[in-house]
């Protein structure tokens, strides 16, 4: 896996492409002199966390033959206040899952994924609190 960054402007923002050409837009708050023209690094750890449980959520789902019509997460990061660097202390997920789910797969599905398969879950761990909480959305 490699990434290649450059830097878009003459301040903090940065576009990184992966192997494919898939690119992301990063830059700092405009506190520090940013623009704002992208997710900041530590959104991005969220956004990172947030995708790797949902893909494994999806596929065990599929496996386990629920109908999963969306899903959608709110994550939620709070960060050390009285430190530099001001790491992330506490992480909270909220998975909204829609469709007709049987409430013992969602669990087996979203507990799997945050406590055995999401390899950012799991490179957190060690240091930040990591939390989570579901719900099925059956319209």
């Amino acid at each position: 896996m490699k990434i290649e960054l450059t830097r878009a402007d003459n301040a903090y923002n940065f576009i990184s492409t992966s192997e494919e050409g898939h690119t992301v837009n990063t830059d700092g708050s405009v506190a520090i002199g940013g623009g704002n023209k992208g997710m900041r690094p530590m959104e991005m750890v969220l956004s990172a966390l947030a995708s790797c449980s949902s893909i494994d959520v999806v596929m065990i789902l599929k496996k386990q033959r629920q109908n999963l019509e969306d899903i959608k997460v709110t994550i939620t990061g709070n960060r050390a206040t009285d430190q530099v660097p001001a790491v992330f202390t506490d992480i909270h997920l909220h998975f909204k899952l829609y469709g007709a789910i049987k409430p013992k797969k969602a669990t087996q599905a979203v507990v799997g994924s945050m406590e055995k398969y999401c390899s950012v879950s799991k490179m957190l761990e060690p240091t930040v609190k990591i939390t989570h909480s579901h719900e099925i959305i059956n319209n």
